[in-house]
């Protein structure tokens, strides 16, 4: 059994022609990493792609909701804790948390100070807290009681594990701040990457049913495929007091779940046109002293074999480079990783079948 306080986390995937993530000129998301252009999915999107994936509502539970549209998040609390709280109740909690609690009822445009994530569980717990504040409910009295309750609130989310796991900055009101306890780096591809232009047109069924010839739109749009590293930490301790102190077993079992996601879920951008549903060829996960990236293995950018393409030298070029930051730095970890396909691996890593064989050791601390 392990007790080393970090999980990090390596996927190679391979995506085909596609355009998972966009910039605001509607083109890839790219970054410059070693003198060369690599197309960049970033860690906002990946995120996103997680906490709305099915496999995430039904292994975790339901994600927190992001909104500063408090006048729309109102309605959909008030229908998740009916039963429970009155409607009135439940706006209170809302204007208290968001700090509008001194400009008078929520009104269908009302808007919080800047998008933050709600989770069900705590507005319950703040409902709880004003309904026991009773004739005492001003700002002094309930920051006093905030304060003396905050384990509670590290409780009430163990039902928002994308909190515990992403963090949440505060600007206001009585929302908690929380230390993110899973660094995620924006994925980039091993090797150079020159997009595609996709030069597409649409048919106006009617204007053409007319006798007419042309198209009714014409736009671009940039596509390209590669072999993409991904890369997250998760501080185990953090986790396990960002969930309300939860014991070591307890944090696993939701990191083995991240491990299952970063190694499955594809962010859905122009899924109908050009869907790119890839898995994982490459898995590695260690439990270390300290976070360590291995983005350092395609400083160079990685070149195409000889009769084959950017997979095999990636993994072969991670696999490698492990090695030497393991040994040159004589760094104590305990890794496992999956590969679907049959590569050259080193001393020091525990070869798995299948991705369930690895998720498996994770949850069970490298047993």
């Amino acid at each position: 059994m392990s007790t080393k306080n970090y999980l990090n986390i390596h996927v190679l995937i391979s995506h085909n022609p596609s355009c998972l993530n966009r910039d605001d000129m509607n083109m890839q998301k790219s970054a410059v990493f070693g003198g060369v252009r690599r197309v960049r999915i970033s860690s906002q999107s990946l995120k996103r792609a997680m906490r709305h994936s099915p496999y995430y509502q039904a292994n975790i539970g339901e994600s927190s909701i992001r909104t500063r549209q408090l006048g729309k998040l109102k309605p959909k609390l008030v229908q998740a804790l009916d039963g429970q709280y009155s409607e009135e109740l439940v706006e209170k909690a809302i204007q208290w948390i968001s700090g509008k609690a001194k400009e008078g009822k929520i009104e269908a445009n009302t808007e919080a100070d800047a998008v933050a994530p709600w989770a069900v569980s705590e507005v319950a717990r703040y409902c709880e807290l004003i309904q026991a504040a009773g004739d005492d409910l001003d700002e002094k009295a309930l920051k006093k009681r905030v304060g003396k309750e905050s384990g509670g609130f590290r409780d009430a989310l163990q039902n928002a594990v994308d909190i515990a796991l992403s963090g949440r900055m505060a600007t206001s009101g009585l929302m908690t701040n929380i230390d993110g306890a899973m660094a995620l780096a924006h994925s980039i591809t091993t090797h150079t990457v020159d997009a595609d232009i996709d030069w597409f047109t649409a048919v106006d069924d009617l204007v053409s049913d007319e006798g007419e010839v042309g198209a009714g739109h014409m736009d671009t749009q940039e596509f390209s495929s590669g072999v993409f590293y991904r890369y997250a930490s998760i501080n185990i301790p953090q986790l396990q007091n960002n969930l309300g102190d939860v014991s070591r077993e307890q944090a696993l079992d939701v990191a083995k779940h991240v491990v299952h996601m970063m190694s499955t879920v594809v962010p859905t951008a122009k899924r109908q046109s050009l869907p790119a549903d890839n898995l994982a060829d490459f898995v590695m996960t260690s439990f270390a002293d300290i976070p360590v990236s291995l983005a350092n293995a395609f400083e160079a950018p990685v070149k195409q074999a000889s009769g084959s393409g950017f997979l095999k030298p990636s993994i072969d070029g991670l696999v490698g480079y492990w090695s030497d930051v393991h040994k040159g730095y004589g760094l104590d970890e305990d890794v496992a990783a999956f590969i679907l396909s049959e590569v050259q691996g080193a001393d020091g890593i525990k070869h798995k079948a299948s991705l369930p064989e690895l998720v498996g050791w994770v949850g069970s601390d490298g047993e």
